[in-house]
């Protein structure tokens, strides 16, 4: 399915005394993909919420694989697991500079509606992007 990458540098507030990434910062990091991967298909999370979709995360797993550390330059992929539908899915990779796999991850969000707080499906607007990508790919891979 679709997936986008972006990379930026671990900045020293994010790490601990050992200069380590703290692990709750990756559920950061994880967020950061995807709304890289929206802005990348042209939709922001704040125009969904302008058009009353919120998307709370529902279920988040993460594996430890390699420690990032200071100022590491780090790559998250993001992927679409499959055709989202009240619930859409993402599988993320974070790499290091050296193209080592430091996470592996999974989040699943609902399309909520704002106001009732009810379930909703996955908005037509996105829906028609998704069907209108010609590749894998939705972004920049440098």
């Amino acid at each position: 399915m679709l997936y986008y990458q972006f990379s930026f540098r671990v900045r020293y507030g994010e790490t601990d005394q050992m200069g380590v990434v703290y692990h709750g910062n990756y559920a950061q990091y994880l967020e950061m993909g995807r709304v890289e991967w929206l802005r990348a298909l042209g939709i922001s999370y704040k125009s969904m919420e302008e058009n009353g979709i919120i998307l709370p995360v529902i279920s988040l797993q993460l594996k430890f694989i390699k420690s990032a550390v200071y100022d590491d330059l780090i790559t998250v992929v993001t992927k679409l697991k499959k055709t989202p539908s009240v619930r859409i899915e993402f599988d993320y990779e974070i790499y290091n500079e050296a193209a080592e796999l430091l996470v592996e991850a999974n989040t699943v969000l609902a399309f909520i509606n704002a106001k009732t707080k009810k379930p909703v499906k996955c908005p037509d607007y996105l829906m028609n992007k998704l069907e209108n990508q010609d590749n894998d790919s939705i972004g920049d891979l440098t």
